[in-house]
C-alpha cells in the first residue's frame, strides 16, 4: 500500500481527502464482490451444474452492470467481463449438447 500523504492544509483539500477515502472503500467492496461472483460462475461451470451456472451468471452480470453504471468499472471493462463469463457458461452448455 502507498504511504499516507502529508496532512492537507485547506478546508476543501481536507474534505476531498475524506471523500476519496470513503469512495475508495466503497469501490474496493464492489470490486471484491464482482470477483467473488465471477469465481462462483467459474466454480459452477467446473462442476458442470447448468442451472447453478446460469443463476450465478445472472447475478454476476447484474453486479457488473451496476458497477459500470456507478462508475466503479469502465463500461468497456464491464462489457469484457460479462462477455468472458457468458462465453464460459455458453461453452459449457454447448459441450453438454454435443
Amino acid at each position: 500500500m502507498p504511504a499516507k500523504a502529508a496532512p492537507k492544509k485547506n478546508k476543501s483539500a481536507i474534505k476531498r481527502a475524506r471523500q476519496t477515502e470513503v469512495r475508495t472503500l466503497k469501490n474496493r467492496s464492489i470490486k471484491n464482490m464482482i470477483k467473488t461472483l465471477s469465481k462462483k460462475v467459474e466454480k459452477e461451470v467446473k462442476n458442470k451444474s447448468r442451472e447453478s451456472a446460469e443463476a450465478a451468471l445472472t447475478k454476476a452480470v447484474s453486479a457488473i452492470d451496476k458497477a459500470a453504471k456507478k462508475g466503479v468499472l469502465h463500461r468497456n471493462t464491464a462489457s469484457r467481463k460479462v462477455s468472458r463469463l457468458s462465453r464460459l457458461v455458453n461453452s459449457m452448455l454447448h459441450s453438454e449438447a454435443a
